[in-house]
């Protein structure tokens, strides 16, 4: 089968996916086409230009079996400038994420509704819709029918119901070299770890919050902070790493996805205190590695894990931490099962999707 592949805003949790749906298919003739995660908005509203009449046009008219899109592709635009991408008669979009359920920031200059209204038209051209979580998929949809509600007039009826009848969830499956199960790493101290983008909506504000409370139960720990930053981040890094000095045995991006794999096996903790979460992928990473997970209330969270390891205040949150570290000295910590989001799990759901069953 010939499967053309379009990513529009190549975010690492996007390479993350489609690097492993084409790894896992081999037998497909792939083309993946991305754009870099940057410049947000026009790359949202101008890839159907970029794609379109750019040097790409020649392999979109190429006879297609199946064409894969995330929702940040404006497929409906795509599709009319080039009117041999509308032949393919099998489109899905893949939902990572959602413009609904995306937490504003003050710093942010656009308006959601053009980019809300862009996935809606995306997914209108597709025969299949598929979201990595239930909470996104629940999102987007309760999302999208509001916004039609304040719409003026003219909003044909039952838009909705035909895309949910076509949607399902199929998460992004953990990466073949997270490792089966826990390597135990002798440490004097446990280990909590913090493995996120260094921007606002990762929750810089609350993870110094409860660093704090920590400090204020005198727990001993040492601290791993992991993820991309940016020239322009929070200053809550900036006071953690002055304050913190003492607890950090990382600071920043691991050099490689070895050492990085190798920091969540030393973890006894993972911690996220983010507001923007609509699967989790470092997270599920982490406990597939060992680590005991600490997580907000809210987001896809409650989707995929027990209340008993969810938060709601910073104060539940270090609370939960120390109880965490006092089983993992006492060998009664239980790890927790996360082999539904494994390959050897999804894969069959992969294929009937490849094949349109």
């Amino acid at each position: 089968m010939r499967i053309l592949l379009l990513s529009a805003y190549d975010a690492v949790s996007h390479r993350y996916w489609h690097k492993g749906l084409t790894q896992q298919f081999p037998e497909h003739h792939w083309q993946v086409l991305t754009l870099p995660d940057r410049h947000f908005s026009w790359r949202l509203r101008g890839n159907s230009l970029t794609w379109g009449f750019g040097e790409y046009r020649g392999i979109l008219e190429q006879p297609w079996d199946q064409v894969i899109a995330t929702s940040m592709v404006d497929l409906s635009s795509l599709r009319g400038m080039v009117p041999a991408l509308g032949q393919c008669k099998q489109t899905t979009v893949y939902f990572h994420e959602n413009q609904f359920a995306y937490p504003r920031s003050e710093q942010q200059r656009f308006s959601p509704v053009e980019p809300q209204l862009q996935s809606i038209y995306s997914a209108l051209c597709a025969q299949q819709l598929v979201f990595n979580t239930e909470y996104n998929r629940e999102t987007f949809f309760s999302g999208a029918a509001r916004l039609l509600k304040k719409l003026p007039d003219h909003v044909p009826a039952g838009v909705m119901d035909n895309l949910q009848a076509i949607s399902r969830v199929i998460p992004v499956p953990l990466a073949s070299d997270v490792p089966t199960h826990s390597i135990a790493t002798p440490s004097d101290k446990p280990v909590i770890t913090w493995a996120a983008r260094w921007e606002y909506d990762k929750g810089p504000q609350r993870l110094l919050a409860i660093l704090q409370r920590l400090e204020q139960y005198g727990c001993d720990y040492q601290l791993c902070l992991l993820g991309q930053s940016f020239r322009k981040r929070p200053t809550e890094f900036e006071t953690i790493e002055k304050t913190y000095q003492h607890r950090l045995i990382q600071f920043g991006h691991a050099d490689s996805r070895d050492e990085y794999l190798q920091w969540l096996q030393k973890s006894d903790v993972i911690l996220s205190t983010s507001q923007h979460e609509f699967q989790g992928i470092s997270v599920l990473e982490a406990v597939a590695c060992g680590a005991s997970p600490v997580l907000p209330n809210d987001q896809s969270y409650p989707y995929l894990f027990d209340q008993k390891y969810l938060y709601d205040t910073e104060e539940q949150a270090a609370a939960m931490i120390v109880k965490a570290i006092h089983a993992k000295q006492a060998a009664k910590l239980t790890p927790v099962d996360v082999s539904a989001y494994r390959w050897c799990t999804l894969r069959d759901e992969y294929e009937a999707l490849l094949s349109n069953h």
